[in-house]
């Protein structure tokens, strides 16, 4: 429907340009034979018209529809016959009248200067708006005088019109031609800011994409995200559709449930269809871009489905028309919110509109065809004879202001006026670029070599320089100048229906909207006056799907609009912060999600803590042990004379307690956070304390052996390599070998405190890093190497005599610590975090303990419990002294 509505206005617009050049092309033909042009025929149009030094035209609807003659093409042509006269047509029209006998009275603007008009009925068609326009343009003139150099200025300077959307493209697409410019009062289409294709059009009514924003802005306000829009099947609906699907969802106003076009004439079919599929959806707010007309009709399918709840977005095409807020509708239409043209005031108008005249004597001849039709329709009456009670003056019939009065009519009702403040704005405008371009000095003017327009020849394009840059306040206060698109600076009232109790309606303005050069669109609303036909007498609720809470992001559903969507909770570690988030933002490193994902916490830290269970258990058991140790070596020192103490070398007894205790205490290094200096130290002290141990042990363990060589005959001389100094020297020189390795370690690769979140993603584990993995695999290999070798040398003294019995509980003691270290490495390797320490200390405490109850378990038993055995007869009993 919307490529038929194009093709017929580029047809219409075709062939009345085809014929406009038909008319030149005579023109130039009828020269060759004759000095003067005359017209094929002249057009018989409704209008009034008004002399003066510059003529200024106009186009408005003063009737409202068209009888076409019929087309038999046996006799001439008859001109089209327009009836059912349009009183607010004609307000419109007799305020561009008075704006511009206001104009000529003023003497501060265009002085010396009268100011005429032209004003042509449109007839609410547009070929008969195109002759309108052509005749203005061309004039009336039967014939012309052809001269070498035409002088004078053309029929009319500029226009103010049309109406409609759709005949003023039409129109504007020729005058654009010849840059004549055209300013309308109601023309909102989009497309006419299209300086390309309509480059001397202006208006002083925002344009529709300013009152598409202007609802997406209600919309945004009330919070309703989910819509329903109707449209008439024309330039106006089609470009007002174009633009809230181009610009709703990116505005943040949400999306459209969808969208119909309303039948040019009554469908009951159509319409029923159309009200079902309102009646269907979710949606509660139904915005209408159409006519009087389509809205009447789609009322009547409405009240017969008793289609209720409904909130109602009127554009300004309807949003002031009468005949919609009839009782019968208001069940319906109550509380209808709407965007109407910015009301203004115009003293002096109600007076100038008192004064109107029927012209009795010259009834059509001057072209004030339209006053006397305003008589005879508003008394319906003819004018012959004249009615009684009638003063005669200046040759015409006036009545007194009385007789206007007492009639029940809007026409003098001027405290709505809407379209008449644009009307008189437009005039205006034209009137102030006229005062600039004729207030232009010599010689600096903006034309070419810098000269200036001359009052005797001004030509149209010549005022399009000067009213691109018209700038003026109105006296009702609102400034008026038009962008580089020719549109003035967007203004809008708000309108809202009240029903009231007694069943009047009553429409009241709620706020407005604007754009303003600094603060963009503003909008301002006055909740407490909006009248809401609802139960609640609230704003309804209108949305496809409620909103997303924090935590939670909109997942779009497939194959429905952006408005519908699921509401999908973060995952962890990712929040989101805001109501209908699109994504869901990841935590910085060091902070996790909350539990409703709506913000980022700290992460837990994770460590072997001395407060928590397990650490207090570690840490009690090592004190234990270093206590342990501290007591055998209070009875050791105590019963250091005695015989069990003395056997094998007491010095190394004391030593390796002393290593076990520096053992234990090493385990306490492992609980607590990490820090750099405990992260260097445990790992260092544990290799030195346990080779330290075991480098006594398996010295212990070779003076076993050499002993018991040595009571054999001939092995006297294996004593004399396993002294005192020599024992002493061997442990140093094996613990050196250790602390050389921790050196090379810390130097070149020093463990350091490391923050882990692999293990947990929630949670942040504070570890060593060891740094050097060979550093680490060699410090574990020289301990396991000397426990080994000193398990073997032990295995290999087992079945010495009892006098011996050191080797077997070395023996012993060795397997107990190889096998917790053998169990050590892959329960290290697998346990995460805290509990890799825990185990680590596990194996330091359990190895040590297993050292020393195997060592000196038996010894101390012996020494407290049995003291009859400590004596060198019981020991020399059982074979020599070692």
């Amino acid at each position: 429907m919307n490529q038929r509505t194009v093709m017929m206005t580029f047809l219409d617009t075709s062939l009345l340009s085809l014929m406009l050049f038909s008319c030149l092309n005579f023109a130039v033909s009828s020269s060759l034979y004759s000095s003067t042009c005359q017209l094929q025929k002249q057009f018989d149009l409704n209008g009034m018209n008004k002399p003066g030094d510059v003529i200024i035209g106009g186009i408005f609807r003063l009737h409202f529809f068209p009888a076409y003659p019929d087309l038999s093409f046996t006799s001439e042509p008859q001109q089209p016959t327009c009836y059912s006269f349009d009183i607010m047509g004609f307000r419109q029209a007799q305020t561009m009248a008075f704006a511009i006998d206001e104009i000529n009275k003023n003497s501060n603007l265009l002085p010396n200067v009268t100011l005429g008009y032209s004003l042509y009925d449109n007839c609410v068609q547009l070929g008969i708006a195109f002759r309108a326009a052509l005749t203005l343009v061309s004039g009336q003139e039967e014939q012309v005088t052809l001269e070498e150099n035409c002088v004078g200025n053309p029929p009319v300077l500029g226009i103010v019109g049309d109406s409609s959307s759709t005949r003023t493209i039409a129109i504007s697409t020729i005058l654009s031609s010849y840059r004549v410019p055209l300013v309308s009062y109601f023309a909102t289409c989009s497309c006419l800011s299209d300086r390309q294709k309509f480059p001397s059009f202006f208006r002083t009514i925002p344009s529709d994409a300013f009152q598409v924003n202007a609802m997406i802005q209600i919309l945004k306000h009330f919070g309703w995200t989910w819509a329903g829009l109707l449209i008439s099947d024309n330039d106006y609906g089609f470009h007002a559709a174009r633009s809230f699907h181009s610009d709703l969802v990116p505005a943040g106003g949400g999306c459209l449930a969808y969208t119909e076009i309303l039948p040019r004439v009554y469908d009951p079919a159509e319409l029923e269809r159309i009200v079902d599929v309102m009646r269907k959806s979710t949606a509660r707010v139904v915005i209408v871009f159409a006519s009087q007309s389509r809205m009447l009709n789609l009322m009547k399918e409405v009240v017969r489905q008793n289609v209720t709840g409904l909130q109602w977005i009127a554009s300004e095409a309807w949003i002031s028309v009468i005949s919609l807020q009839m009782p019968q509708f208001m069940p319906y239409l109550g509380g209808t919110l709407g965007i109407s043209i910015r009301r203004g005031e115009i003293p002096g108008l109600r007076d100038f509109l008192l004064q109107i005249c029927p012209d009795l004597h010259h009834n059509n001849t001057h072209g004030n065809s339209m006053v006397n039709q305003f008589w005879e329709h508003t008394f319906q009456c003819r004018f012959a004879p004249p009615p009684a009670g009638w003063v005669e003056a200046g040759g015409e019939l006036c009545t007194g202001q009385e007789v206007i009065e007492n009639v029940e009519t809007d026409f003098l009702d001027v405290s709505n006026l809407r379209p008449e403040y644009n009307v008189y704005k437009a005039v205006y405008a034209l009137a102030y670029a006229l005062d600039d371009m004729l207030q232009c000095e010599p010689g600096r003017g903006p034309f070419s070599n810098n000269t200036c327009a001359h009052l005797q020849r001004l030509e149209p394009w010549q005022l399009m320089h000067y009213l691109e840059k018209v700038n003026f306040t109105t006296k009702f206060g609102d400034r008026v100048s038009f962008d580089e698109n020719g549109d003035a600076l967007p203004i809008y009232d708000i309108m809202n229906w009240v029903w009231l109790p007694d069943g009047r309606t009553k429409v009241q303005r709620v706020g407005e909207v604007k754009r303003s050069a600094f603060k963009g669109e503003e909008l301002t609303l006055d909740e407490d006056k909006i009248f809401w036909n609802f139960e609640s007498k609230q704003p309804p609720w209108s949305v496809c799907s409620e909103s997303c809470p924090p935590g939670t992001r909109m997942a779009r559903k497939k194959g429905e609009p952006e408005c519908c969507f699921d509401c999908v909770p973060c995952s962890e570690g990712k929040i989101s912060n805001s109501t209908d988030s699109m994504e869901c933002m990841s935590c910085p490193e060091d902070f996790w999600s909350s539990p409703q994902c709506d913000h980022c916490v700290p992460k837990k830290t994770e460590f072997l803590s001395y407060h928590e269970p397990l650490g207090i258990c570690l840490t009690t058991t090592s004190l234990l042990g270093t206590c342990i140790c501290g007591v055998v070596l209070g009875i050791f020192i105590h019963h250091h004379s005695t015989p069990i103490v003395r056997a094998n070398n007491s010095e190394l007894s004391f030593l390796l307690l002393v290593s076990l205790k520096f053992c234990f205490l090493c385990s306490l290094l492992f609980i607590g956070r990490p820090r750099l200096w405990t992260c260097q130290l445990r790992h260092a002290a544990f290799g030195i304390s346990f080779v330290l141990c075991v480098s006594c042990i398996l010295v212990k363990t070779m003076v076993v052996l050499a002993v018991f060589r040595a009571s054999k005959p001939g092995g006297e001389s294996s004593l004399k390599w396993f002294g005192a100094v020599q024992q002493r020297g061997t442990v140093l020189v094996l613990t050196s070998v250790q602390a050389a390795i921790c050196t090379v370690w810390l130097v070149s690769a020093s463990p350091v405190p490391h923050k882990n979140t692999q293990y947990h993603s929630d949670k942040i584990v504070y570890e060593c890093a060891v740094g050097s993995t060979v550093g680490f695999a060699v410090l574990l290999g020289y301990i396991g190497l000397l426990a080994v070798l000193s398990c073997l040398l032990a295995f290999l003294a087992r079945n010495l005599p009892d006098s011996f019995n050191e080797a077997k509980l070395i023996t012993f003691s060795m397997l107990i610590f190889c096998a917790v270290w053998v169990a050590f490495v892959p329960a290290y390797i697998s346990s995460p975090g805290k509990y890799a320490d825990a185990v680590e200390v596990f194996a330091i405490l359990a190895s040590s303990f297993g050292l020393l109850m195997a060592l000196f378990g038996p010894k101390c038993y012996i020494i407290l419990l049995r003291p009859e055995r400590n004596t060198k007869k019981a020991i020399m009993g059982r074979g020599s002294d070692t």
